[in-house]
């Protein structure tokens, strides 16, 4: 029996590159699988390629940023299937320039298309989700997001938005059975070609990062992990908290800490926290034992 026998994806951007490697891959694994993307004809082509090998799919034409066709999407999908267990939130566009250069208006566009679309297809599935007591989100996150990238500030905040946002519903999710992660992936698609050399665009073909997907959306899935995979090489990221130093109060606490930022930088017995507010914990201990 494949992994995901039964189970129901929705792959948004899913018509060509790393979505279409992401739709074969979960489809290969037994799972039905929603193609989304805006280019009909090659959303057709990759359900012909599913429906080919065996497999089972339904091709899906609307923008992530429609709320109304986000919604009649899942609409359908439940309609057909009965049910939702798999968004990957894939789609994505690209707009690089300095940020000296760079308009506000491609600004806006790229954080409405990697951030507002996945929330807004994310919230879609979320109640469908919950009422199943069973779901597997995944966020497509970035190393632009996570460490930066020349000439990259608006995707970059948008990708790093996304870990935001995935640690947050993987709290909200966990007691109905939704595990939240992140996919940070390096992939030879049409948003790197220009990017890379030739070489490592071969190396980095975009059928070695989907195998990645069978660790976040089984039923052993964690929740909350950043994965960062490519060329069949698979990491995990962390966002981590360090143990610091109590500077104190009143305007000598600045004086404090430019002695001390060392001390207060340094990764020794950092942790990573369970939830936010455990910042707001470890401050108040500190003041406290003063």
């Amino acid at each position: 029996m494949a992994k995901l026998d039964g189970r129901v994806a929705i792959v948004t951007g899913a018509g060509g590159g790393l979505g279409r490697a992401h739709a074969l891959y979960l489809a290969r694994q037994g799972a039905k699988v929603v193609v989304n993307d805006l280019a009909a004809d090659a959303a057709r082509s990759v359900v012909d390629e599913i429906k080919l090998a065996g497999g089972d799919a339904l091709a899906v034409f609307t923008s992530v940023t429609d709320e109304a066709g986000v919604a009649a999407m899942v609409a359908t999908t439940l309609e057909r299937w009965g049910r939702v267990d798999i968004l990957v939130n894939n789609a994505g566009i690209l707009r690089d320039k300095s940020f000296a250069k760079m308009s506000i208006a491609d600004f806006r566009l790229v954080v409405d298309v990697h951030l507002i679309g996945a929330a807004i297809c994310t919230k879609a599935v979320w109640e469908a989700m919950r009422a199943q007591r069973h779901g597997r989100i995944v966020m497509t996150t970035s190393s632009s997001g996570l460490y930066g990238n020349f000439g990259q500030a608006n995707y970059g905040a948008a990708k790093m938005a996304l870990v935001g946002l995935a640690q947050t519903l993987a709290i909200e999710g966990e007691k109905y059975g939704i595990r939240v992660n992140c996919l940070a992936p390096t992939a030879a698609t049409g948003m790197t070609h220009d990017v890379l050399p030739e070489e490592s665009l071969r190396l980095l073909a975009p059928e070695l990062v989907s195998p990645g997907l069978l660790a976040l959306v089984s039923d052993e899935a964690p929740s909350r992990a950043i994965l960062c995979a490519g060329a069949g090489h698979f990491a995990t990221a962390y966002v981590t908290l360090t143990e610091g130093v109590h500077a104190g109060a009143g305007d000598v606490a600045g004086e404090t800490l430019q002695r001390e930022w060392s001390r207060a930088s340094s990764r020794e017995g950092e942790i990573v926290p369970v939830y936010g507010f455990t910042q707001a914990e470890r401050e108040v201990a500190a003041a406290t034992r003063t």
